[in-house]
């Protein structure tokens, strides 16, 4: 058996982005489902996790997951078998994009996260189709069950991340860059670059989705997936 795969959800989501994976994989490969949701900073999070996971293990993360999958691959490369990146992005945040944050904040502490996660996840970052509502429904409920506190703690963890493209450039094992093809919020030409960064990267464009393609193409998804898990190892 291959070994245990560990997936991220993005900010103020959980298990439930995955959902059709875990479904499909968790029949060939132990699946863990790791939270992101305590600390205020990327390397608190990741601190709080590593102690969690098996020895060795393949590493998927989405949005921020990936953000705080990039941060394990940096603190604990010995550990990471391979890694899988999705709709994310390596960059800190700008002074611009730090500062648009503290309004969303505000408003999570004043009691009006509901609209705060829609101003967050707008429905232009999915791809058009039936699908749209129903997932953004279902992203709403995520983040109103995970609560403002952890709004506001992921958010400033965002905020003060770290760059991540030099540990990009020394990651030695199977990588895949997945984006998809209308995300307007970790855009695809980032997911170029950051394939471009990693020595045995694959990209994957996903067509008909946007930031959250593991609930808009599910199935595209999974198969990359599944193909990513199969690779052999690359010796270090």
């Amino acid at each position: 058996m291959s070994e245990p795969l560990v997936l991220l959800p993005g900010m103020m989501c959980d298990a439930r982005l995955f959902g059709p994976q875990i479904a499909e994989l968790s029949s060939e490969f132990v699946v863990t489902v790791a939270p992101i949701t305590q600390g205020e900073r990327i390397e608190e999070i990741a601190s709080h996790i590593l102690p969690l996971l098996p020895a060795k293990f393949a590493l998927a993360g989405l949005s921020m997951g990936g953000i705080v999958a990039m941060e394990i691959l940096r603190r604990a490369p010995e550990r990471v078998t391979r890694i899988a990146l999705m709709d994310t992005n390596p960059l800190a945040e700008t002074p611009q994009s730090s500062a648009a944050y503290e309004p969303m904040i505000v408003g999570a502490r004043a009691g009006r996260l509901e609209q705060v996660l829609s101003d967050f996840m707008r429905p232009e970052f999915l791809a058009p189709g039936p699908l749209r509502n129903e997932i953004l429904a279902l992203v709403r409920d995520m983040g109103l069950y995970l609560g403002s506190e952890t709004f506001v703690r992921q958010a400033r963890a965002l905020q003060r991340r770290r760059d991540q493209q030099g540990t990009l450039r020394r990651c030695k094992v199977p990588a895949l860059v997945l984006c998809g093809e209308h995300d307007r919020l970790t855009p695809p030409k980032r997911h170029t670059f950051m394939a471009e960064l990693i020595p045995y990267a694959e990209l994957r464009m996903i067509e008909d989705a946007g930031h959250l393609p593991t609930l808009e193409q599910p199935a595209a998804v999974t198969a990359a997936l599944r193909e990513w898990l199969k690779q052999p190892f690359v010796l270090q």
